[in-house]
């Protein structure tokens, strides 16, 4: 009976984390643009990155403690891959749960270096990228940011 019990628990337990965990949703730059434009009076920190770019990697949690420090106001920070969409389950999933990456994640679902132009005309393509938006005021900033130059970044925007 005690053998049984374990099991159940362990299953339980096994079922809902994976309930819980990140799932990244694919994303088209027009979809983005809704999303931004959806969001009046706020603020949104829109990060271009991938797994396997090691700056990239390296700030990461830099945007997720931006995140948690900005809870409750208006502003929204979207982590953004740019891996290839072939890359969503077997790369970027696993790579996005290992690091417990939270809140918004997607893939970009546009073909390599298509995009560039369409998210800033000062992007060159150069990982990582940051794209911070209010009220139609856009700033982008193709390098890695630290949590107090991100946080000097946004508040220009106050």
């Amino acid at each position: 009976m005690t053998n049984k019990c374990l099991y159940i628990i362990a299953f339980y337990l096994l079922y809902s984390f994976n309930l819980h965990a990140q799932q990244v949703k694919l994303i088209k730059v027009s979809q983005l643009e809704s999303r931004i434009k959806q969001g009046k009076d706020t603020t949104y920190v829109i990060n271009f990155w991938a797994t396997w770019c090691k700056p990239c990697v390296k700030e990461l949690p830099e945007f997720e403690k931006y995140k948690m420090a900005v809870k409750g106001k208006p502003v929204k920070v979207i982590l953004v891959s740019t891996d290839l969409k072939s890359k969503l389950e077997s790369g970027v999933q696993p790579f996005v749960k290992a690091h417990q990456l939270t809140g918004e994640v997607y893939l970009l679902n546009e073909a390599p270096n298509s995009y560039n132009e369409k998210i800033s005309p000062d992007w060159s393509g150069t990982l990582p990228g940051t794209l911070i938006v209010k009220n139609g005021k856009k700033n982008f900033h193709e390098a890695s940011y630290t949590y107090d130059e991100l946080v000097a970044a946004v508040k220009q925007f106050d």
